[in-house]
């Protein structure tokens, strides 16, 4: 009981400490993530009291309210208003006009649709009905409310994968900047619940877990207000999106000091034994300096950290604990769980990656007891009332998971599963089919490339006619085989790049879904460690990035010219008219909750089709109304956009405020149009070509490669 364990720790009964974890945007809405269940049941385990907050779930389900979005609708009108007082429109507002009046029409409606949305999505019954219509028509109006979101913060860029502006993150300045009230859609819900909330918690520690690169600035811009309204509580960060930030600079004491901003102190690499070591010391009254893998402030402009191996014995640790979490408030009919059965990945080896809580490559590899993974399965899905989980891990070692499939088949246990997985010869027809029996509804396969010299660059260690058998091994034993794939590989020829796309078209009878991404530059990977054997003539940052969130690089000979770039894009534009490509977290991106459900619904070519033909969402019948500027020459402004950053990027080699501004006023500037009129419709954003991946990279004008298309 916790009193035992209070009186084990001596812990004093009349003020046990108290932690609130928190998790916050921008993240999938359909599913809870592990890393908050993960410390709560550590924490818990050792007798400390904890308040687990899902404020991705809470602030986005906020945000999606009527109320909310009526806000929105008067703020797009407000900023037109405002923009068409002007007698003339700088580049910089062009954007903002086009974005505004691109969003004007679905902002008056969405307020009435948006309720109706969220329950097809929470409801079995309608989330499968109309063969899949009214599904697609209540993604298509979240994905609208997104977009009217971030028109009416412009120039901010919001989905469930990032959050992104201009400037974003590249000083303390600019974060304090994007955290003002005016400039962060998520202020409503930090004031008026979350900080309340803590308020009445009143914890002594509040941690904010760091997944992703997108939820550095919803952290940050938390952290800020959070610090006003509990200037007592001892704040934290922690999570992979943090830990790669500081161990970049951890000879640098200042920089490590600045990148804490409004915190205490950040938990670098594995968090249970350190948060917990944290939590004890502050209980206790002694000094934080001494705990390994912790950032603290040691003096006014000092701050440092002791290292430690930063690996947990994951056969010691609990499973994760989602009491708490509110689980009813996902966007999914049915709860899916993440499961962690293994931590780092078993291979290791792959040049490009630089994943998770690493200062370089991977993590290593640990596993759980089989016997343990299927006990704990068992307990989750009896306490929650699920049967559907997804084994959250780097890469699970194919041996481990035939094992862990025999032991659900010994167990009786029902369930159905997903994992990510790298495609071996191991897993043969026999052993897919066991799979299959155990309960197996997806796998996600690292394919990369079909072009077998970029293999052995990326020494994937598996060939390309390995891969291909996998698919169809998995395919033939009834299981979604989900490929992941990425182009651009440093010296990736187009004709490598389009051996990929024909790989894909080749196995479409047996591919579930794909996405295909651009190779990125991570700091930690082989790659940046050793450019010049991936015929890489310089990586550089730019100058302004204080925290060098982007990794820039030039190839010795360029692999593929710019048009070229678009071959690949029209290639890929075509293979995907063969499936039910969606945005993530749809149905129709790789391994995601609503994905799994629909393959456990209608198999494993549930979307290896047309996407249903639902109503685009929203359109409005409204007549042509009148425009001060021409709104097409004003979204023009996005090629001038796309040649000032180039500029900045590959010539300039530098970012900031004054840098682009500059640029920005020698673009032309945008008249009135007299007679100019708009259809008050959602004309929509520009998308990604069909299949691309999302990417987790933060802000998009500071990836890795630039193209002017």
């Amino acid at each position: 009981t916790l009193d035992s364990v209070r009186r084990r720790r001596c812990l004093p009964d009349e003020n046990p400490v108290k932690v609130a974890l928190i998790y916050p945007p921008t993240c999938d809405p359909t599913a809870p993530y592990l890393a908050v269940p993960m410390l709560a049941a550590f924490l818990r385990q050792h007798g400390v009291e904890v308040l687990p907050i899902d404020a991705n779930i809470e602030a986005f389900d906020r945000l999606l309210q009527p109320d909310a979005l009526h806000r929105m609708a008067q703020r797009v009108e407000s900023r037109i208003a405002e923009l068409e007082r002007r007698p003339f429109l700088p580049h910089v507002e062009q954007l903002a006009y086009a974005a505004l009046w691109r969003v004007r029409g679905v902002a008056q409606v969405l307020p009435e649709q948006i309720l109706s949305a969220k329950h097809v999505l929470r409801d079995r019954q309608l989330f499968f009905a109309d063969g899949g219509k009214r599904y697609a028509t209540a993604t298509a109006a979240i994905d609208a409310a997104l977009r009217v979101i971030s028109a009416a913060h412009a120039p901010l860029a919001l989905d469930f994968t990032a959050y992104r502006t201009p400037f974003s993150f590249l000083n303390p300045d600019e974060i304090k900047h994007d955290a003002e009230p005016a400039h962060d859609p998520f202020d409503e819900y930090v004031q008026n619940v979350l900080v309340p909330q803590l308020q009445a918690a009143r914890p002594s520690v509040i941690g904010l877990s760091v997944c992703f690169p997108g939820q550095l600035q919803p952290a940050f811009s938390f952290a800020y207000k959070l610090r006003a309204a509990l200037p007592d509580v001892h704040l934290t960060i922690g999570g992979p999106g943090i830990t790669q930030l500081l161990i970049r600079h951890k000879a640098a004491p200042t920089t490590v000091h600045l990148a804490l901003g409004p915190f205490d102190s950040a938990v670098v690499f594995e968090g249970e034994h350190t948060l917990l070591r944290l939590v004890t010391a502050l209980d206790e009254g002694r000094s934080l300096a001494e705990i390994p893998n912790l950032v603290v402030r040691r003096a006014p402009g000092e701050a440092g950290f002791l290292p430690g191996h930063g690996m947990e014995d994951l056969k010691q640790l609990p499973a994760p604990d989602f009491g708490g979490l509110p689980l009813d408030t996902y966007l999914s009919p049915k709860l899916v769980l993440p499961y962690d059965p293994t931590r780092g990945c078993y291979w290791g080896k792959c040049t490009f990656c630089h994943y998770g809580l690493a200062e370089v490559g991977t993590a290593a590899y640990r596993e759980r007891a089989v016997p343990t993974m299927v006990e704990h399965l068992q307990l989750l899905g009896e306490k929650h009332g699920t049967d559907f989980f997804y084994l959250s891990q780097d890469s699970v070692a194919p041996k481990t998971l035939l094992k862990f499939a025999e032991g659900i088949l010994a167990a009786g246990l029902k369930v159905r599963w997903a994992t990510d997985l790298k495609p071996e010869r191991y897993l043969t027809q026999e052993r897919a089919a066991t799979l299959a029996q155990s309960g197996a509804v997806a796998c996600a396969l690292g394919v990369e490339s079909a072009a077998p010299r970029v293999l052995k660059l990326i020494d994937k260690g598996a060939p390309i006619e390995a891969v291909s058998d996998v698919i169809q091994n998995l395919s033939g034993a009834g299981i979604a085989a989900e490929a992941m794939c990425f182009t651009d590989f440093p010296t990736e020829t187009l004709r490598e790049a389009l051996a990929t796309v024909q790989f894909l078209d080749a196995h479409r009878q047996h591919i579930a879904v794909y996405i295909v991404g651009e190779f990125d530059l991570t700091h930690g990977a082989l790659v940046a460690q050793r450019p010049a054997d991936f015929g890489l003539s310089a990586t550089y940052h730019l100058h302004g990035d204080l925290f060098q969130t982007g990794l820039f690089y030039e190839e010795a000979r360029a692999s593929k010219r710019p048009a070229d770039h678009a071959r690949v894009d029209a290639a890929l534009h075509e293979l995907g008219r063969g499936w039910q490509l969606r945005p993530y977290p749809w149905a129709g991106a790789v391994s995601t909750a609503h994905t799994l459900l629909h393959y456990a619904e209608r198999g494993p070519g549930a979307l290896r089709q047309p996407r249903a033909s639902g109503v685009p969402m929203p359109t409005l019948g409204l007549p042509l109304v009148p425009a001060k500027f021409d709104v097409e020459q004003a979204a023009a402004a996005s090629q001038t956009e796309g040649d000032i950053w180039y500029t900045l990027v590959r010539e300039q080699r530098q970012v900031g405020r004054a840098a682009y501004a500059t640029l920005a006023a020698a673009a032309p500037k945008l008249r009135p149009s007299p007679g100019t009129y708009q259809l008050n419709t959602d004309q929509g954003l520009p998308q990604r070509v069909a299949g691309r991946r999302p990417s987790h990279a933060g802000n998009s004008t500071r990836s890795s490669r630039i193209h002017v298309r």
